[in-house]
């Protein structure tokens, strides 16, 4: 069984799996929202008369979306939920967390927590260090991961995650390399949900079955359903979605995200002085005045954070300056 490496840092919590020195699954969660596998509690807001349906707010503010609602459970009521997937931005609007009742304990297990309950090995880290996780979200960020031949691009949408193949590879040689470097990104990015593959067409449906069956094969350890592909080289695959994958975040919380890996960056520098994070203007949005001083209290060191005109937003950086 694969080792979980958690990283519990500022803000945000990563998990790892490693092989051969290189990520093979991934997961994130930022500090604050609910997550999937909490038992919190929420006071029922809205209910349409009749619906087994309804919208609580939580302690902290949090809108969500209930189902399974008892008949006794009436507007106003404080009800007992288990979170079972955690809010997902997307394009224009927010996909509320969703929970059900339930009578379990009140509970806001921690990623590694939860991971460590499915049974799997954990181990809580300094620092994910030598684990290519910038390498992982520059990929992330590009919404591409290159394979031999040809490249995959993502595109990330309200009802799904599209992937495009493109390369120089004849159109079955080109599939069938695509089919690894697929099942190699969906767990290192944390993907789920409906995922809409297009595969270069092929003319025969022999063709079309070897590529199924390279697909199976690839995917045989991955939870899912999948469609056969049909003659105009699309497959779908549905997967369960409990959480933001890496590539939602880099699409609709690219300021969060970028601020996150600065503040990581930032955390690791070593020496002497004060720490300066250096950012776009529009990355102003993701500051939070608790992070910046989780920073200076794990690092011993004062933040100063200074706008850059001149920086892209997902470059900033962070330096040690003299206190002189």
């Amino acid at each position: 069984m694969d080792e979980w490496l958690v990283e519990e840092g500022i803000a945000e919590h990563r998990a790892v799996t490693v092989n051969t020195g290189r990520i093979a699954a991934a997961r994130v969660e930022w500090i604050g929202p609910v997550a999937a596998g909490w038992v919190v509690e929420a006071r029922l807001a809205s209910r349409p008369t009749g619906s087994s349906r309804g919208t609580a707010i939580t302690a902290t503010g949090e809108e969500v979306v209930v189902d399974r609602l008892p008949r006794d459970a009436s507007e106003g009521k404080v009800i007992r939920l288990m979170i079972v997937r955690a809010a997902i931005a997307g394009p224009g609007r927010l996909k509320r967390a969703q929970g059900r009742p339930t009578e379990a304990a009140l509970a806001e297990p921690t990623l590694a927590d939860r991971l460590r309950a499915t049974g799997a090995a954990v181990r809580v880290v300094r620092r994910l260090d030598g684990h290519e996780w910038d390498e992982l979200i520059d990929e992330a960020l590009a919404a591409e991961t290159e394979f031999p031949g040809g490249k995959l691009l993502f595109a990330p949408t309200a009802a799904m995650t599209t992937i495009d193949i493109d390369g120089d590879l004849g159109p079955e040689a080109l599939a069938k390399a695509a089919v690894q470097a697929i099942a190699a990104a969906l767990p290192r990015f944390d993907l789920a949900g409906s995922i809409a593959i297009d595969f270069p067409t092929l003319p025969t449906k022999a063709a079309r079955r070897r590529v199924d069956d390279a697909l199976e094969f690839a995917l045989a350890a991955w939870p899912h359903e999948r469609t056969a592909m049909n003659g105009f080289g699309l497959v779908q695959i549905v997967a369960r979605l409990e959480r933001p994958s890496l590539l939602h975040l880099a699409s609709w919380q690219r300021a969060g995200l970028v601020w996150r890996r600065l503040l990581r960056r930032a955390e690791a520098l070593e020496g002497t002085g004060s720490i300066e994070l250096a950012i776009n203007p529009r990355l102003e949005t993701a500051i939070d005045q608790a992070h910046t001083n989780e920073l200076e209290r794990r690092t011993g060191k004062r933040v100063e954070v200074s706008t850059v005109a001149t920086l892209a937003l997902d470059a900033p950086h962070a330096q040690l300056i003299n206190d002189d």
